[in-house]
């Protein structure tokens, strides 16, 4: 089974459905893994009912941060910004499919770092503070 997770990896990493960017959008943040160099950022486009309407991504690393990336951001669309909020880190393991080490722990997680940065409008308080 984990195989065939494995060969979802893969296909995502090089075809990915989600990538792109959206202007205008009404959430975005990019954020990297200094460890690894992977970079990620993410687009949303939110309605009136607060569901995110159109999601993408886009950025650099390996792998396992760019297929994480494409299924979360996927997976977003639809999702009120509460449900986006209440998002964990199991949640894009079981996306996955597949047991990770430390190390990839961390590329597998930066998507959603990267997500709910955005949603909480981190950016923002950041941009304010300096």
């Amino acid at each position: 089974m984990e195989d065939l997770y494995r060969e979802q990896i893969i296909d995502r990493y090089k075809h990915p459905l989600m990538r792109g960017t959206l202007d205008p959008h009404d959430y975005s943040y990019e954020d990297d893994n200094p460890l690894c160099g992977d970079r990620i950022r993410i687009d949303l486009r939110v309605g009136d009912d607060d569901r995110i309407t159109e999601a993408a991504f886009s950025g650099v690393g390996c792998a396992i941060a760019q297929a994480s990336a494409d299924l979360l951001v996927e997976s977003v669309v639809g999702k009120t910004l509460d449900e986006i909020k209440a998002l964990r880190k199991e949640d894009i393991l079981e996306m996955l499919g597949i047991e990770l080490g430390p190390a990839r722990l961390k590329c597998a997680l930066l998507s959603l770092k990267v997500l709910k940065a955005g949603v909480y409008g981190i950016k923002e308080l950041e941009e304010e503070l300096t």
